[in-house]
């Protein structure tokens, strides 16, 4: 009788550690290729109302979140379960990008990333009152890149 084949299985790309920027992290495991799509972020699906009817007073004055805005009518929250994606820090140079697609966000890569190197993109949150420096320390960025423009804040609409 043939022995069975063990089903195979694509090796582990990536890996949540403790990040010397911020908490948890994501970090490779492997080399990978620039434009590769390593991951959904997934978690509850609500809308922009119902997440700031959640949150709205918990996260005043905290950067810390895992929400997010899949589009103008879904945010997806990942605080009680969510991939893996949750981890992935901010960074002003990032390696990584969020791709909307269809209401679902995937997080894929910007250029070729080494074995061991951090995860990270670009936040750009977005916040309708003034940008103030106490709005701007409020949403410190700690990513330490060259340039770091030293928020998680993108540009106002």
């Amino acid at each position: 009788m043939p022995k069975p084949q063990k089903k195979k299985t694509a090796p582990r790309r990536f890996v949540v550690r403790k990040s010397g920027v911020h908490g948890r992290g994501v970090f490779a495991l492997v080399d990978i290729p620039k434009r590769t799509r390593l991951i959904e972020y997934l978690g509850e699906r609500m809308s922009h109302k119902v997440a700031d009817d959640r949150y709205g007073d918990l996260h005043d004055g905290s950067s810390h979140t895992m929400l997010f805005a899949a589009n103008d009518e879904v945010v997806i929250d990942a605080t009680k379960w969510g991939s893996s994606a949750r981890w992935i820090n901010h960074s002003c140079a990032p390696n990584c990008e969020a791709i909307e697609d269809e209401g679902r966000v995937f997080i894929e890569t910007r250029r070729n990333i080494h074995a061991g190197e951090e995860l990270g993109y670009d936040y750009e949150l977005i916040v309708e009152e003034r940008h103030t420096a106490k709005l701007k320390r409020e949403h410190a960025c700690l990513c330490g890149a060259r340039r770091c423009r030293g928020t998680l804040l993108g540009k106002k609409r």
